[in-house]
């Protein structure tokens, strides 16, 4: 990991971006526990693995700021502040939802914090974030608008489109890919042309940024560029963060496709646990201060459990509202 030197990254921010990838990862293990026990049956992507690229992003985006995420998106969903017991209740269906019960954890919505959509279409996310960016170009506010998908996406056309226009335009745009080594179950030397997603921005004339996104502080320090020059009206960044998925494409998934010995190394190396250990390692937090953290995020995580069980399904009539046909 490198270090903080130079970056006017405090104890503040690290201990911040410590305590948003603790609640990712103790959330994540709870739904997926639940769903292996047969106790919730639902759609869900795991982002486990990935926590230190949306903790850090998290960390310098405003509440004004806007969000874009996929349905692998718990962990930017919790980043930019989603409330954890509405989050719940939208994965439950329950009325309390961020949706009223009406999206699921695909579909996740929460303008209230700047998530803005969550989408399960791949490279559907990219023209939508322009859309936000334009929005916030013509009010004349200084709002940023950050997209994440996977490196997947980054061979579908809505890709090459979003960047070519935020680019012509100079939009208040941050592209950052999560590439997690593979789109589904094809691995990313077997279906992107290139070495790296990062050099494709060249070809639109926008930085293009590749960072290890398991590093908290090399991660913080490459989105904090990239939202700083779009806050100042400079346009669009891409950012390939290199991170790794632990739990395959949907739950039921074994990784077949996997290198042989790539995902025990992965883990081994988990960036949260490793955080963890560099945190107490170098004197930023105590051993006791990182373990309440970690008993802050389980009891959070029990309440928003609790709350979600308890609430009631959505009334009939819900059927009809907020539901828009054209004739």
């Amino acid at each position: 990991m490198t270090t903080t030197a130079d970056i006017g990254l405090g104890t503040a921010e690290l201990t911040q971006i410590f305590t948003t990838a603790t609640r990712i990862k103790v959330c994540d293990e709870k739904f997926r526990s639940l769903i292996l026990t047969g106790q919730v049956s639902a759609q869900y992507y795991s982002p486990r693995g990935q926590e230190i690229v949306s903790s850090a992003v998290g960390a310098l985006l405003r509440p004004s700021d806007y969000l874009v995420t996929t349905y692998r998106g718990l962990h930017d969903q919790l980043a930019k502040g989603v409330p954890m017991r509405e989050l719940w209740a939208e994965f439950f269906g329950r009325a309390t939802g961020t949706c009223k019960g009406k999206g699921g954890p695909m579909h996740i919505t929460h303008p209230e914090s700047g998530l803005m959509v969550t989408t399960g279409i791949v490279g559907s996310g990219l023209p939508i974030a322009n859309g936000l960016a334009l929005a916030s170009q013509l009010q004349g506010t200084d709002q940023v608008t950050v997209v994440n998908f996977g490196d997947g996406a980054t061979n579908i056309g809505a890709f090459h489109e979003a960047c070519n226009l935020a680019a012509l335009w100079k939009l208040p745009v941050v592209f950052c890919c999560h590439n997690n080594r593979y789109a589904e179950h094809t691995s990313f030397e077997d279906g992107t042309s290139v070495d790296r997603v990062a050099d494709r921005a060249a070809a639109y004339r926008m930085p293009g940024v590749r960072v290890d996104g398991n590093d908290p502080v090399a991660m913080y320090e490459a989105a904090r560029t990239a939202i700083d020059r779009a806050r100042a009206g400079q346009g669009p960044t891409l950012l390939e963060a290199m991170t790794f998925r632990f739990f395959g494409h949907q739950m039921s998934d074994q990784n077949e496709y996997m290198k042989p010995g790539e995902l025990d190394a992965a883990r081994a190396a988990d960036p949260v646990l490793g955080f963890r250990a560099w945190l107490i390692e170098n004197q930023v937090l105590a051993e006791s201060e990182v373990e309440a953290i970690e008993k802050q995020a389980k009891a959070e995580v029990n309440d928003a459990f609790q709350f979600a069980e308890a609430s009631p399904p959505p009334d009939v009539s819900e059927l009809l509202t907020d539901v828009y046909g054209g004739e």
